[in-house]
């Protein structure tokens, strides 16, 4: 309980406001990376359209065809 006691004698160095500030930087961050490759695929499919084999029973979308 000492501890406890101790340490709510001592303020943090920032306010509290600054906390869901730097979060939501933070997950901005995020997010500008994830819509960074929001087309990677695309941009690459036609590489790989050689090494596809139409014959392996799966479609364009990896189901299998029937």
């Amino acid at each position: 309980m000492s501890l406890l006691a101790e340490a709510a004698e001592h303020a943090p160095g920032v306010p509290a406001v600054v906390f869901p500030i730097v979060a939501a930087c933070f997950f901005a961050l995020l997010g500008f990376v994830t819509w960074s490759f929001r087309d990677v695929a695309y941009r690459h499919s036609q590489k790989f359209e050689a090494t596809r084999h139409h014959e392996t029973g799966v479609d364009e979308f990896g189901h299998t065809k029937i």
